[in-house]
């Protein structure tokens, strides 16, 4: 800003506002409003404090719908477990036999037998069906994991483009406010006939550009606040404004080391892991149809009126035969042997893809990162020089307005660009995190940063 700040100085020192008592009639008269294509605007009301990312991130963890609602499914899941293993109600029965018909009242004629029975299912067979329901909680966490870890992206991606849009909005302002002192300064030397109504349409065409950036800033600001809004919970309209940096200079991690990080951290390939051990497991449990199953009873007996013995019990087992009902089990195994052949084919598929999501989010993080650097770092002090140039040459009458006008809006669109490349770095950077399942830390090699996301 520099740079921009001496084309003001230039049009004050150049022309004296003393002149302005001299302009001509017949030349000020028709000329345009300048300001007419931009408005004053206002900031946000009731906005609150700047809010960072760290923040942000908190807030929607703690209030997402999204993961509300998974948080809710872990604990179905976990409520299931108990009952997976449990064994079947027993049963009581009572059963007279042998009641006179002409005294259908005359119990004491008949044998009474009361009766309870309890069905026992094979050994091994009680631990495999809890353990089929312990995996249905693995796999309910992993997908809480999985619904945090995209929330959590979102939240990244909504926040840069909320903070580079505001940004974008703050060299607006700054920029309209030179160009309007500038064209003011143009106008009092239009009137006195030092430069011809051509450079001050084109100071107009300029500002009018600005208005043209601003209406999409504004679109961007509001847009990533309601998206950012309802990812925290919120109603989409709350005010709300945030601020942080991009970290564009923190070095990206290869390759390898974010495909041992996505293996060990994340959600959906621990999904898929857990849903192949489920696989295993209820194929075991289909194995486990050839041992059979018992059922146990014990009654007691009142015999009729003058039977001796009068009191009676009974003991009763019996046990099931699935050796003979084998094509039901033989079929049984072999789907179950089928679903974990396809459960580890698609965890194979999962990993694949998830290596090459690695690797091209890493090619468009590193792309995105040498964008920013080379707008930060070259074409951003190469604009300010040209400008600086410009009004020098401008001073000593060695360049005319319009060059001087093109050299400080090259600076405008350079500092927007660099802001976007900025934005744009961090969520190539989110998109990586989504890719790796776990949030980065460039200082860190993969299996500290597995470490430290597991402590928390």
């Amino acid at each position: 800003m520099k740079a921009l700040t001496v084309v003001l100085c230039v049009f004050a020192l150049g022309w004296p506002v003393s002149n302005v008592s001299a302009q001509k009639p017949d030349q000020a008269a028709g000329l345009p409003d300048l300001d007419a294509p931009i408005g004053d605007r206002r900031a946000p009301e009731n906005a609150g404090p700047a809010l960072t990312l760290d923040e942000v991130e908190r807030m929607a963890l703690a209030r997402n719908p999204e993961i509300a609602v998974a948080v809710r499914r872990v604990v179905m899941a976990e409520a299931s477990v108990p009952a997976a293993g449990a064994l079947d109600d027993p049963e009581f029965m009572y059963r007279g036999w042998g009641v006179p018909l002409s005294q259908p009242w005359n119990y004491n004629a008949a044998q009474n037998m009361f009766m309870f029975t309890q069905s026992l299912p094979g050994p091994g067979k009680r631990s495999l069906r809890t353990s089929v329901a312990n995996s249905d909680v693995t796999e309910a966490k992993d997908e809480l994991a999985a619904t945090r870890l995209r929330v959590r992206v979102e939240v990244r991606k909504a926040f840069y483009n909320l903070l580079g849009a505001q940004d974008e909005l703050h060299v607006h302002d700054e920029h309209v406010a030179i160009a309007r002192q500038a064209i003011e300064a143009a106008r009092i030397r239009y009137t006195v006939g030092k430069v011809p109504q051509q450079d001050l349409l084109k100071a107009q065409l300029e500002l009018t550009r600005l208005a043209e950036h601003m209406i999409r800033f504004d679109r961007d600001v509001e847009v990533a606040r309601a998206q950012l809004n309802t990812l925290v919970g919120r109603d989409p309209a709350t005010p709300l404004q945030v601020h942080g940096d991009y970290g564009v200079v923190a070095p990206l991690p290869s390759a390898a080391s974010l495909e041992q990080l996505a293996l060990q951290s994340r959600p959906d390939l621990l999904e898929a892991e857990a849903a192949v051990e489920k696989s295993r497991r209820q194929q075991s449990l289909a194995r486990k149809a050839y041992v059979p199953d018992f059922t146990a009873s014990a009654g007691y007996m009142l015999m009729p009126s003058g039977t001796s013995p009068r009191n009676d019990y009974m003991v009763e087992g019996s046990m099931t035969l699935p050796w003979l009902n084998h094509r039901k089990h033989d079929a049984d195994i072999a789907e179950a042997d089928s679903a974990v052949t396809e459960q580890e084919a698609e965890l194979a598929a999962m990993r694949t893809a998830a290596f090459g999501q690695i690797q091209e989010s890493l090619a468009e993080a590193q792309a995105a990162q040498k964008f920013a650097a080379l707008y930060q770092n070259s074409l951003r002090p190469q604009a300010e020089a040209t400008l600086h140039a410009a009004v020098i040459a401008y001073e000593n009458n060695e360049t005319d307005f319009l060059n001087l006008l093109d050299s400080q809006m090259a600076v405008v669109d350079i500092q927007l660009a660099g802001i976007q490349a900025m934005a744009d770095f961090s969520t190539r950077m989110a998109d990586l995190e989504l890719a790796a399942g776990t949030p980065i830390d460039p200082t860190q090699p993969a299996s500290a940063t597995s470490a430290q996301e597991g402590q928390q």
